[in-house]
């Protein structure tokens, strides 16, 4: 699909890669955010973007952001928190929304339909994970829901006449982030910066991709993969341990302070303890990661103490 001279809706778009997505967009296309600013903020988007604060569980707020001049619906609304403390919530509405944009956008005609999914849908894989790797058994509801919406996007793509993309992430990096490993990590040492508390042994390891180059690889794979339904993995093609993660982050602040673990194998129950996905579909494709995982966490920790600090 050409991204270009488009209307496009942006759900979940005053979020972290939402809002990257919406400032890539916004120069050739017209783009319309629909997020209900629980998490986002509606400071970060362009000035050429315009906000409709909805609720994308609710059918009436989808009608009115959904219309029958929408070419495509990138879906990034989601509840994003693995750890999640209502985790039926999180499974439920994550899924309704889905559903609910799925049956507007059939009703209204809608051309593309590009969803955010997640590298949980695998579970504990043997890496590097492709995207035909089965079977797919994700450990925490987060990946439960996200394999579900899969689930529906498929059924959408294959029998209604929809063209779909799929997007497996790996851990987005980036400005603006919140809860993620890096800017807590930034928020301990501030407050102490002679001890850090990290979750588990250390020793998770996990592909970051930086949220500048997640927006390149999206809009990439939209514009070139043309199937019904199109499945890729973004990613790095190496991995960062957690206590690499504090290791930058502690160089990056000019600290030596000592680590304090919580113990176990994993930071809290559902995490997948290591991950790295196989990236040689997008690679084949013409799209290549431009740095490692390491220097992905390091360009977003530089760009979050100018925030944090």
């Amino acid at each position: 699909m050409d991204l270009t001279d488009r209307t496009v809706v942006i759900t979940g778009g005053a979020g972290l890669i939402g809002s990257h997505l919406a400032a890539r967009l916004a120069p050739d296309n017209e783009v319309i955010v629909a997020d209900d600013l629980s998490k986002g903020d509606a400071d970060r988007l362009p000035d050429d973007a315009r906000l409709v604060v909805a609720d994308v569980t609710d059918p009436d707020d989808v009608a009115d952001v959904v219309t029958e001049d929408v070419d495509v619906i990138f879906h990034l609304a989601a509840y994003t928190d693995t750890n999640y403390a209502d985790p039926r919530q999180l499974f439920e509405e994550n899924t309704e929304m889905t559903y609910t944009l799925l049956e507007r956008a059939d009703e209204v005609g809608v051309d593309g339909f590009v969803f955010t999914s997640s590298s949980t849908v695998y579970g504990e894989a043997p890496r590097p994970t492709p995207e035909d790797y089965a079977p797919l058994e994700p450990i925490s509801e987060y990946g439960a829901s996200k394999l579900a919406d899969e689930g529906l996007v498929s059924t959408y793509a294959h029998s209604y006449d929809l063209q779909a993309w799929t997007f497996r992430f790996a851990n987005i990096v980036g400005p603006h982030q919140r809860g993620n490993v890096v800017p807590d990590f930034i928020e301990k040492l501030l407050d102490n910066p002679d001890s850090l508390t990290i979750l588990g042994d250390g020793r998770q390891e996990k592909s970051y991709l930086h949220v500048e180059d997640c927006v390149d690889a999206i809009c990439h794979v939209v514009t070139h993969a043309d199937a019904p339904l199109n499945t890729y993995n973004l990613g790095s093609r190496t991995t960062t341990s957690v206590n690499r993660i504090a290791d930058i982050v502690s160089d990056e602040m000019g600290l030596d302070p000592d680590y304090e673990y919580t113990g176990g194998d994993r930071g809290w129950t559902g995490d997948v303890p290591k991950m790295r996905l196989s990236v040689e579909k997008l690679s084949a494709l013409g799209w290549e990661p431009p740095e490692s995982s390491d220097d992905a966490v390091r360009r977003a920790a530089r760009q979050l103490l100018d925030e944090l600090a």
